[in-house]
C-alpha cells in the first residue's frame, strides 16, 4: 500500500511538473492569470448582457469570487488540484442565466486574451479550456435529452 500512495504521488507530481513547464514555455505565470480574471471580470461586469447577471449574483462577494475564479484557472493551467469547488452547483439557479450567454461569454473571454495574452500559445489554450468549461456548463445546466431524442420529445 506505502508503494502504490508514494507511485500515486510521483505521478501527480511528475503531472504538476510537466504542466508548470507547459505554462512556463507559453508565457503563462500566476501573475498572467491574476491579471486574466481581474481584466475579464472587469469586462463582464460592464458588459450589458453578462454583468447583470453576474452582479444579481455576486453583489457584495466580488473579491471573494475574483479570489476563487485565480484558484480555478491557476489549479486547471497548472494542474495542481487545488481547486475544489463545485462549478455546476454554483451556476444552477443563477437569475437570468441562460444558454445564449455562453457565447457572449466565451467572445468577451477571447476578446480579453487578444489584449493581454503573452502569446499565440498562451491564447490557444486558454480558449480551449474556456471553451470546454462553458460547453460542460452548459451541456450540465441546460441539456434536454428530448431535443435529440424523437422518442423523449414531449407533445
Amino acid at each position: 500500500m506505502d508503494a502504490d500512495l508514494r507511485a500515486r504521488a510521483a505521478h501527480s507530481a511528475a503531472i504538476r511538473e510537466r504542466a508548470a513547464s507547459e505554462m512556463k514555455a507559453i508565457g503563462v505565470d500566476e501573475a498572467f492569470i491574476s491579471n486574466l480574471v481581474d481584466t475579464f471580470y472587469l469586462r463582464v461586469r460592464a458588459h450589458p448582457g453578462l454583468g447583470p447577471v453576474f452582479e444579481a449574483r455576486l453583489a457584495g462577494r466580488w473579491p471573494e469570487h475574483l479570489d476563487k475564479m485565480k484558484s480555478f484557472w491557476s489549479a486547471v493551467a497548472f494542474r495542481s488540484g487545488a481547486y475544489g469547488g463545485k462549478p455546476v452547483q454554483a451556476h444552477m439557479g443563477v437569475p437570468g442565466m441562460a444558454p445564449d450567454l455562453f457565447p457572449q461569454w466565451l467572445a468577451l473571454f477571447a476578446a480579453t486574451l487578444d489584449d493581454i495574452a503573452p502569446g499565440e500559445e498562451a491564447k490557444a489554450w486558454f480558449m480551449s479550456t474556456a471553451e470546454r468549461i462553458a460547453q460542460s456548463l452548459s451541456l450540465s445546466l441546460f441539456y434536454d435529452p428530448a431535443a435529440d431524442d424523437p422518442a423523449l420529445r414531449r407533445n
